[in-house]
């Protein structure tokens, strides 16, 4: 049997970890496998429908670097793949459940529910449907029908027993038909399924063999298997994945910090990154390996590695595991990854300028080792593309030390810029330790004055490899203004 896997989302919000992590696991065990990876859109909840949703789930794909092989935009032989295009079938299954005698139609209003509901509470009583319209005789419903009086059509949850499946991760699990929703509706009003009757349906007839899905579906497993019974239909293979948990042991939430896939991207993840930690929540290759690349996964993901337990979502981990992708990125790579945060800061020109372009590679090798976020390159690079940030005199003078020192240091290290350009780096590391001695002073005392008058700023990326950057014009001119400073606090 050929693997067949989906990922079903809807288009309501924006795509989170949560959802990312059940596609990439659908996708992996598909690419394992040698089966086939399913993209559909279940859109039938017309009125929470947001057209920047659907984009976002594609740029999700297109940003992780994820095609499916069946689905919109790729086409396959058992569309259409957007459920709201798929409203005929549902409603021809639906009926044919009313004919079978496993479902039936109910005409209970608005109102006569918000009562109901109402009398349960006040009892204490479970909330459900009372199946008020369950034995209607098949006459009384059809002549209804045909008078215009809107309706709905519900299965009949059988009223004693249980029903089970079998999960490939959590092993049986079984629950009492009491215990399932009372008789769920199927085929809404307006004609559009709800999500149990539509997901049933769209599995069966795209040969769905395996169902990954996050832990919370749990509950709808034995009503999906009551309707794939209703239908004669054969049930896939289960396989519910464990909840991503917060440190908190609570559901992932934006109260732990970001957790749609946009704000990741915004905020300077690289698409590696993600992947590769996604991946290792809630599935591990061995006790020891985590630095997987998404070819890695594509061969080596199997279901029988699965954790049963929560995973935890941990924010540092994952700036770590991005850390080590931006160091391995090549610097040609990294600087074309970084232009557009850069941009945005207004630190680069779009298009990018040949001088600014060249500027940029040249600084990716003083920034790289530091990097944990694309967009955090802004802040390391800015003084090398404009003027370096204002400061104090208080910014400029070291500790345990005044004005009129800080002011010496400064323009004893004015002079070792005459020659700066035409030594090395180690030659002018000799040369400012003999000056600091020369003056009595920490080394620290004499560079801390330089590096604030330099890069504006008293932490930068390693300070010579940055004066060689800024130029010679530039830093000379910076160091006068900071002199000038200082010369007015002396």
């Amino acid at each position: 049997m050929s693997v067949r896997v989906r990922y079903a989302p809807s288009p309501t919000g924006l795509q989170h970890i949560g959802g990312v992590r059940t596609a990439l696991f659908n996708y992996f065990f598909a690419r394992a496998s040698g089966g086939t990876f399913i993209l559909r859109i279940e859109d039938t909840d017309r009125e929470r429908y947001d057209q920047r949703a659907l984009q976002d789930i594609y740029d999700t794909f297109d940003w992780l670097g994820i095609r499916w092989d069946e689905g919109p935009r790729a086409g396959g032989n058992y569309g259409p793949y957007f459920q709201s295009e798929r409203t005929r079938l549902y409603r021809e299954h639906a009926h044919r459940l009313v004919d079978s005698g496993r479902a039936y139609y109910c005409f209970c209003g608005a109102e006569r529910l918000e009562k109901m509901r109402g009398d349960q509470a006040a009892k204490g009583e479970a909330q459900g449907y009372d199946r008020h319209c369950r034995n209607i005789l098949p006459e009384e419903a059809q002549a209804r029908k045909e008078k215009g009086e809107p309706f709905v059509i519900r299965l009949k949850i059988p009223l004693e027993g249980s029903t089970g499946f079998h999960d490939r991760l959590i092993g049986t699990i079984e629950r009492a038909n009491r215990d399932i929703n009372p008789d769920p509706v199927l085929l809404k009003s307006d004609g559009f399924p709800t999500y149990h009757l539509a997901n049933v349906i769209d599995d069966h007839f795209m040969e769905i063999t395996h169902i990954m899905r996050a832990q919370e579906w749990i509950p709808s497993g034995p009503l999906h298997v009551l309707l794939y019974r209703a239908f004669g239909w054969e049930t896939p293979e289960y396989c519910h994945l464990p909840m991503v948990m917060g440190e908190d042991g609570q559901k992932l939430s934006k109260r732990h910090g970001s957790t749609s896939l946009v704000e990741f991207r915004g905020g300077g993840y690289l698409p590696e990154a993600i992947i590769n930690y996604v991946s290792l929540l809630g599935w591990s290759y061995d006790d020891s390996r985590q630095i997987f690349s998404r070819a890695d996964l594509e061969t080596l993901f199997t279901l029988d590695k699965l954790n049963k337990a929560a995973a935890v979502f941990d924010y540092r981990k994952l700036e770590w595991f991005n850390g080590h992708y931006i160091r391995e990125c090549a610097d040609g790579d990294l600087a074309k990854r970084l232009v557009p945060f850069l941009q945005k800061e207004n630190i680069l020109g779009d298009p990018v300028s040949a001088g600014e372009e060249k500027t940029l590679l040249e600084s990716i090798p003083i920034i790289k080792e530091r990097l944990r976020f694309l967009g955090a390159a802004a802040g390391l690079l800015r003084f090398i593309f404009k003027d370096a940030p204002d400061y104090t005199a208080e910014d400029l003078i070291p500790k345990k030390t005044g004005a009129a020192e800080a002011l010496r240091f400064l323009e004893e290290a004015k002079t070792l810029m005459a020659v700066f350009f035409e030594k090395t780096d180690e030659e002018n590391e000799a040369a400012f330790r003999e000056l600091s001695q020369k003056l009595g002073t920490r080394l620290g005392n004499v560079l801390g004055p330089l590096r604030v008058a330099v890069t504006g700023s008293k932490v930068s990326p390693p300070l010579f490899e940055s004066i060689r950057l800024v130029g010679k014009e530039r830093t000379l001119a910076r160091i006068g203004k900071a002199i000038g400073i200082l010369s007015q606090a002396a």
